[in-house]
C-alpha cells in the first residue's frame, strides 16, 4: 500500500485526512529540491542516513525521480511532495515501483479525494477463500468478452468475475501453454458480458461496460492487486458454460465460454472450464452487502440469481 500524507491549512482537507487516516505533515524533512545531478547524490546521501526523505522535482520531471527510485530503493523511505492527484499520479507510476509514498500539499478537498484513491490503487489487497464446485451447466450460444490488457500477467493472476458482487470467481489470464493456441499473457477471456468485475478503486463494471482506455483490476492467487490499461474488449459469440460453487453458504455463479484455454485459478494452479467437475475448489471472493452504480453499500439488502 502506498502512503499518502497531506500538508494543509483547510479545514476540510484536515478532517478527511484524519478520517482516512492520512498522515498530516507540517514540515516535511528531511526535503530535497533536485534540480541538478547535485541534488540527487545529496537525496541519496540522506537517504542512507534517514528512515523517510522527502524529495521536490521542479515540474516534475520523470527522469530525477526514476534515478532517486533506483539508487534509494530499500534505503529509506521516498515520499515526492506533490501539488496535485496528477504529479500523485505520476509519482506512484514511475519505474512502475513508484514512491514510497506522496505528500500532497493542497486546500482542495476533491484533489486530496483523488489522491487518496489512487493511493489505495497501488497494493490493495482483496480476500480469496477456496469454493467448491456444486454445478456445472453447459449453455446455449451468447456473447462474452475477451478483456486484452495493457499488461502481461503471469500464472495465478486474472480477473474477479460474477454473476452478481456478492460472489466472483478468479478467472486466469491466457497465459499457460496449449497445443491449440497460443499464449496470450495479456489476455483475460473473462465471460459473459453482463457479469460484473473489478475496477483498481473496489468499484464494479458491467464486462459489457469495459473498452479500450478503461481500467480494471487485476487479481492474483494471493490477493494481490493491481490496476491495468484496457487495449481492446473483444465480444463474440460462443457457447457458453455454468459454473456455481459455495463456500460457508456463500454462493458464486460465473457464466463463461465453454473452451479448453478458460483456465480458473485454484490455490495452488489452475483448472480448465471444460474439466471442472463437482467438488473442485477453486479461489472466489465474497463480500456482503449491494451495490448502487458500482459502490459497495453494506447496509443494503440486494438478491442476485
Amino acid at each position: 500500500m502506498k502512503k499518502l500524507l497531506v500538508k494543509s491549512s483547510d479545514e476540510e482537507v484536515i478532517k478527511e485526512a484524519k478520517t482516512m487516516h492520512a498522515e498530516l505533515v507540517d514540515k516535511p524533512e528531511p526535503l530535497v529540491n533536485v534540480e541538478t545531478k547535485e541534488d540527487e547524490e545529496k537525496a541519496v546521501k540522506l537517504a542512507e542516513k534517514n528512515k523517510r526523505i522527502f524529495v521536490q522535482c521542479k515540474d516534475w520531471k520523470i527522469i530525477p525521480l526514476e534515478n532517486l527510485i533506483a539508487k534509494c530503493r530499500g534505503k529509506t523511505e521516498l515520499i515526492a511532495v506533490v501539488k496535485s492527484a496528477d504529479e500523485a499520479k505520476l509519482a506512484l507510476e514511475t519505474m512502475e515501483l513508484g514512491a514510497d509514498g506522496v505528500l500532497l500539499e493542497t486546500n482542495d478537498v476533491k484533489e486530496f479525494m483523488k489522491a487518496l484513491q489512487l493511493t489505495k490503487e497501488k497494493g490493495m489487497k482483496i480476500s480469496l477463500e477456496e469454493a467448491e464446485v456444486t454445478k456445472i451447466e453447459p449453455l446455449g450460444k451468447g456473447s462474452r468478452a475477451c478483456i486484452d490488457t495493457c499488461s502481461m500477467m503471469r500464472e495465478g493472476q486474472g480477473m474477479l468475475v460474477g454473476s452478481s458482487s456478492q460472489g466472483m470467481v478468479l478467472v486466469q489470464a491466457e497465459v499457460a501453454k496449449n497445443e491449440l493456441a497460443a499464449p496470450r499473457p495479456f489476455r483475460v477471456n473473462a465471460g459473459a458480458v453482463s457479469l460484473y468485475t473489478m475496477s483498481p478503486e473496489g468499484k464494479t463494471n458491467y464486462i459489457e461496460e469495459i473498452k479500450a482506455g478503461r481500467n480494471v483490476m487485476l487479481v492474483d492467487r494471493e490477493g494481490n492487486t493491481e490496476g491495468s490499461i484496457v487495449g481492446r474488449s473483444k465480444i463474440e459469440v460462443r457457447p457458453l458454460i455454468l459454473v456455481e460453487v459455495e463456500s460457508k453458504g456463500k454462493k458464486a455463479v460465473v457464466i463463461l465460454q465453454n473452451a479448453e484455454t478458460i483456465r480458473i485459478v485454484t490455490k495452488e494452479g489452475s483448472v480448465p472450464v471444460t474439466e471442472l467437475k463437482k467438488g473442485d475448489k477453486i479461489l472466489a471472493h465474497f463480500e456482503e452487502g449491494g451495490r448502487h452504480f458500482g459502490t459497495l453499500i453494506k447496509d443494503e439488502t440486494i438478491v442476485e440469481q
